[in-house]
């Protein structure tokens, strides 16, 4: 088993997701869509390489994976015994390139 951290920009994504879900539609909604992707993310601890390859160039290039929870794209990398989850974006972002633009910007 691996260990599963959520880096802070990831950490951040995820509390303005359940935020945005709070304020449209209840705090049922946010709690839904955050153990939504809490359990797409601890799956990782035993299949770490389960989530899929992206098809973009650079990001596959440099080992990112992601898993979709819900309407969520997170996209992770495995570095030895952990799995570190760098962003969470809504499925219709443009989000290779989003996460190519965060991930430059952070140099992680």
């Amino acid at each position: 088993m691996v260990k599963l951290v959520l880096l802070e920009p990831a950490q951040r994504e995820l509390e303005e997701i359940a935020q945005l879900h709070r304020n449209l539609v209840g705090p049922n909604s946010a709690r839904k869509i955050t153990n939504k992707i809490f359990d797409a993310l601890s799956r990782l601890e035993l299949f770490p390489l389960s989530g899929s390859l992206p098809r973009d160039k650079v990001l596959l290039r440099d080992g990112y994976r992601y898993v979709v929870a819900g309407k969520y794209i997170c996209v992770y990398r495995v570095l030895g015994d952990t799995v570190y989850v760098y962003h969470i974006a809504h499925g219709a972002s443009n989000y290779p390139r989003l996460f190519k633009r965060l991930l430059r910007d952070e140099k992680i």
